[in-house]
């Protein structure tokens, strides 16, 4: 069941068994860990279409792990939902910088759950490397590498136009200025991570004017962490 199948990692047993029945009523693959050897375990037998993560794990803590994992080129691309009792901002902001892409904060409803699910199952969807991406008719085709809006063309830059590639192919995920040079030349490459403001702002220029109040207001800052592309507000 492709894009349907669920790695809960939670320690208490109780909360383990309570998700994985009710998910698999609703037609998800489900596989359990008690801890993160084990998930890591079950990431490298096969890995999941997203991960469910409880923050507060024994021994290595859900924190840690997607630091882990979003390092682990197997499993960086995975989605992740951390189970928290955690709400503040500023655990929220940790968590954005460990690349968790949506939180549920404990004690949750089922309906709730299965719906945060379904919406970043829906937004990290892999999409054709070579199919154009569009967001408020922004069009971006990475076969012509042109970069359009209302059939007028926006002249970026090579570097800017991976940046907002990457962005376009995951709307409203933030992503660590680690993360966005891993992503655009490579985790072998040693560059300041601050050469990444350097590529946004050049980035915000060029979609400056673009699109009602323009476009450079959808590359968002997420303080503490790094950016996001996104309409939202919040």
């Amino acid at each position: 069941m492709q894009g349907r199948e669920i790695l809960i990692v939670e320690d208490d047993i109780a909360i383990r068994e309570m998700v994985d029945l009710a998910l698999s009523r609703t037609g998800f693959e489900v596989r359990t860990a008690a801890n993160a050897v084990l998930a890591e375990r079950e990431i490298e037998r096969s890995p999941p279409s997203l991960i469910l993560l409880d923050w507060m794990l024994p021994g290595i803590s859900g924190i840690e792990l997607a630091h882990r994992l979003r390092r682990d080129k197997t499993a960086r691309d995975i989605p992740i939902i951390m189970l928290t009792a955690k709400g503040e901002e500023g655990d929220r902001l940790r968590g954005f910088d460990a690349g968790v892409d949506d939180f549920i904060v404990k004690p949750f409803s089922i309906k709730e759950l299965v719906a945060r699910i379904r919406a970043v199952l829906k937004r990290t969807a892999p999409k054709n490397d070579q199919e154009p991406l569009e967001i408020d008719g922004l069009r971006l085709d990475p076969i012509s590498h042109r970069l359009t809006y209302q059939g007028e063309t926006i002249r970026i830059g090579p570097t800017e136009f991976r940046i907002l590639r990457l962005f376009m192919g995951h709307p409203d995920r933030a992503f660590t200025r680690r993360q966005i040079l891993d992503r655009i030349w490579g985790g072998d490459v040693s560059i300041e991570e601050r050469t990444v403001d350097v590529h946004i702002r050049r980035l915000r220029k060029a979609l400056r004017g673009h699109g009602g109040r323009g476009f450079e207001r959808y590359v968002q800052t997420v303080h503490g962490t790094g950016y996001r592309f996104s309409h939202r507000k919040d």
